[in-house]
């Protein structure tokens, strides 16, 4: 019998448990807004169950950590509330069936678009969106006009993020069937009055001092948020339907 025969199988390595702050670490550049008060609030709301050591420190093994995964791309990329991400676990939702930025085309379904709440996220000149968009510059002003898009200016040069760059490209969509920037006006002012709404229910919360109180208050404001955008649509298609003699 050769030696080789002979050695036994090396058995597989197992994965090192992560502390809650290396969990937060190794997250951080797909999921810049995660933080140790977030996974903890995540595991407040019994999504999350780490072990725990004798002397009460968090251990989170790979299978929590892919659990952790899958929870904060349902919250960005599609919007979901605890509530609903909750159900989607229970149901046996793995991380590998949300889409990824890696992902083939044929795999992610519709696609969907994330956008940074505590902040603006990538900033672009408007040659660039014009470039990724194939918007004019004539609908980007009048776009600016009507107050439903607003940039930034730096150096006398105007800059739009993430979410304006968005909202030009859909309205470049839009305006294949007539719609213009004077018919914006509608969706900007319901928008606003949406989110005038959480402002209301969440400003002692989000203009606290004290940081974990503040923290506290961003968190109900992503999940009200993606409550009011669930409600929102489903009163949408009950409209539609009527048009439509259901």
């Amino acid at each position: 019998m050769s030696t080789a025969e002979a050695s036994p199988e090396t058995p597989p390595r197992k994965e090192k448990a992560l502390t809650i702050g290396a969990v937060a670490k190794q997250l951080e550049r797909e999921f810049p807004d995660i933080s140790i008060s977030k996974i903890r609030y995540l595991e407040d709301q019994k999504l999350l169950s780490p072990r725990r050591t004798p002397g009460g420190y968090r251990l989170y093994a790979p299978g929590d950590v892919d659990r952790l995964r899958t929870i904060l791309r349902l919250q960005r990329d599609e919007f979901l509330p605890l509530r609903v991400i909750r159900q989607e676990l229970a149901s046996g939702r793995a991380d590998t069936e949300v889409a990824t930025p890696d992902a083939p085309p044929e795999s992610r379904g519709q696609p969907r678009r994330s956008f940074a709440l505590r902040g603006p996220g990538s900033l672009y000149r408007l040659s660039e969106v014009l470039e990724e968009t194939g918007a004019d510059q004539s609908l980007v002003k009048e776009l600016e006009d009507y107050g439903v898009i607003k940039g930034e200016r730096r150096d006398g040069e105007q800059l739009y993020d993430d979410t304006e760059r968005e909202i030009i490209r859909a309205v470049t969509e839009l305006k294949r069937f007539g719609v213009g920037g004077r018919n914006l006006r509608v969706f900007r002012t319901s928008a606003d009055r949406e989110a005038a709404l959480l402002e209301q229910i969440l400003a002692p919360a989000l203009r606290s001092r004290n940081p974990e109180r503040r923290q506290s208050g961003l968190e109900d404001l992503e999940s009200l948020a993606g409550l009011t955008l669930e409600l929102s649509q489903l009163l949408f298609w009950r409209s539609l339907r009527s048009l439509v003699g259901h």
